[in-house]
């Protein structure tokens, strides 16, 4: 099992690269646990959430790791949840990262907010470009400390897709 990560700022393509991804290299999608919470609680969150948000993620990954498929696509993981956490909160639960780093992960798609439009869905919060590239160097900052494989995904809705489907090729080969 190949197990891709699509990361980075809000409205920059994961689910929809994850989609994509998904029709034509098949496997399963693992999809965003904070969206279903909100959805379910129809509040905002806050601190005391970030521990059940985070074994959301958690269960939604290992249930679709239990079913083995050749490609598992994670339209996030608990590193999204560790700098949203700081960046609402100014704080994190302490064994977010522990857990995240013992999880095996082939290949994370950091998706750049440059080059298409932030849209507005209700639950995001960063319309100000330089807010998401914050995120984006956050993020980046985080694999090349943790010595994960990572590879810049950026330019539009379509350079965006054909730069993925490379990247996720190569990881099948």
């Amino acid at each position: 099992m190949k197990v891709l990560v699509l990361t980075g700022p809000e409205s920059s393509g994961k689910t929809f690269l994850a989609e994509r991804l998904q029709r034509r290299f098949g496997g399963l999608v693992v999809g965003e646990y904070v969206r279903h919470f909100i959805d379910q609680e129809q509040r905002e969150t806050c601190l005391a959430d970030i521990p059940a948000i985070a074994r959301g993620q958690l269960e939604w990954e290992d249930a679709a790791r239990a079913r083995a498929p050749e490609l598992l696509i994670l339209d996030t993981h608990l590193l999204s949840n560790i700098l949203w956490s700081r960046i609402l909160f100014g704080d994190c639960p302490h064994w977010l990262e522990p857990a995240l780093l013992q999880r095996r992960y082939d290949l994370h798609l950091l998706l750049s907010p440059q080059g298409v439009e932030w849209h507005d869905d209700g639950q995001r919060c960063q319309p100000q470009l330089a807010e998401r590239e914050q995120f984006h160097r956050q993020c980046r900052d985080w694999l090349i400390g943790r010595g994960h494989a990572w590879v810049d995904i950026g330019g539009d809705w379509a350079q965006r897709e054909t730069q993925a489907i490379e990247q996720v090729t190569r990881l099948l080969g």
